[in-house]
């Protein structure tokens, strides 16, 4: 059963839509700024969302703000209505932050006054991503948020294929989001694994990663269903691979066994040889350890040849929403035959032993990987295929 992609929403720092990153991404435009007070004390870089989103919303989070904002251009694309009620939907959506500091406003006057409002405890209640979601389009099918640090949303766009696949619905809502708060500036600060400078994927001279933060929607679909409401979607999943080493808490296994399982597993889901893929849109966070690890698995799986590029140097690290991003811009690039320019990438590093994208570089063949590396030795890869 081919599963389709029939509609994409994508928010970030590189673009508030599909076209308007992709017209970033052509440009080499790097959006990125610094931490407010509002987020965190400390300061570094980061890629944060401009535009309405600046503007806080005391009824949801900002995490939310953002989701919904991609799932209404990915609803669009797909040519379906708001509301699904009825409809067989499933919502599987990932994140790793999301409304944690949402009830910061309620300690904040109790520990001030010894009283609080809830209404920032209220917001907080729903502030789960897939309940939200559901309740917005009135979905009916399984509702699932999936928390697996920096391979949530592309976990989630995993268990989504294995519903369709499974018959428990027609349509699934999968992707992830999250926003800049203090919880992972403050946690990544502590890690000493950022970068005071734009972060340069895979570069000899990395210093280390900025965050992020945005969303990332797709509506996959059974082949059977889109057809007979018309669609004329040719993107799909072609297959997922999940495997977790278990090594360390946020370190990556040196020898990288888990992301190899999880690449391999889902070339074989997918029923192609490696050869077959035209292009990797690799995890590549620009800390030294995950880049020189997975692009050591990247020539191991596909030799050093393969074309290898970030986007993270567009988006920064936008933790769970990170693996539906990269899903959505690899699904983009098969469309359109091109692969951004690496953002940040010089200088080739020896220790690693595959090259990176400099310029923008047309790609041909049928499928693409996007790899999602997480604490906790979690690795997930999907495969993403367009018609002949």
């Amino acid at each position: 059963m081919k599963i389709l992609i029939t509609g994409m929403g994508v928010v970030s720092a590189a673009g508030l839509s599909v076209v308007e990153t992709l017209d970033g991404f052509a440009a080499g435009r790097r959006n990125i700024s610094r931490t407010t007070p509002e987020i965190s004390p400390l300061d570094y870089p980061v890629f944060a969302v401009a535009g309405p989103f600046c503007r806080p919303d005391p009824s949801r989070s900002r995490t939310l703000q953002l989701l919904f904002h991609a799932l209404d251009e990915a609803l669009s694309s797909a040519r379906l209505p708001s509301d699904l009620t009825g409809l067989r939907v499933g919502v599987c959506l990932g994140t790793t932050v999301a409304s944690q500091l949402n009830d910061m406003e309620f300690y904040a006057a109790y520990r001030k006054t010894g009283m609080a409002p809830l209404e920032p405890v209220e917001t907080f209640l729903k502030g789960n991503l897939a309940e939200a979601v559901a309740r917005r389009v009135g979905a009916e099918g399984p509702c699932v948020t999936i928390v697996n640090a920096c391979s949530s949303s592309a976990d989630a766009i995993g268990v989504g294929l294995g519903w369709i696949r499974n018959g428990m619905c027609d349509l699934v809502i999968a992707g992830g989001g999250d926003e800049l708060s203090r919880i992972p500036i403050c946690g990544f600060g502590s890690l000493s694994v950022f970068s005071r400078e734009p972060c340069r994927p895979y570069d000899r001279d990395r210093q280390g990663l900025n965050l992020g933060e945005g969303a990332g929607v797709l509506i996959l679909e059974a082949e059977t269903t889109a057809r007979r409401r018309g669609s004329a979607a040719s993107l799909f999943i072609a297959g997922y691979g999940a495997a977790c080493d278990a090594h360390h808490l946020t370190a990556p296994r040196p020898d990288g066994a888990g992301l190899e399982t999880a690449i391999r597993e889902s070339l074989a889901q997918a029923g192609i040889p490696a050869p077959e893929i035209a292009f990797v849109n690799a995890h590549g966070t620009a800390t030294r350890d995950n880049d020189k690890v997975e692009g050591t698995v990247l020539a191991r799986v596909f030799g050093g040849d393969i074309k290898v590029l970030s986007t993270k140097g567009y988006t920064g690290h936008t933790l769970g929403a990170a693996g539906a991003l990269e899903a959505a811009f690899t699904a983009l690039a098969l469309r359109d035959g091109w692969i951004p320019a690496s953002a940040g990438y010089e200088t080739r590093d020896e220790e690693i032993p595959v090259g990176v994208v400099r310029e923008r570089t047309p790609v041909s063949g049928r499928f693409a990987l996007s790899t999602s590396l997480a604490f906790g030795g979690n690795n997930a890869a999907l495969v993403i295929g367009r018609p002949e």
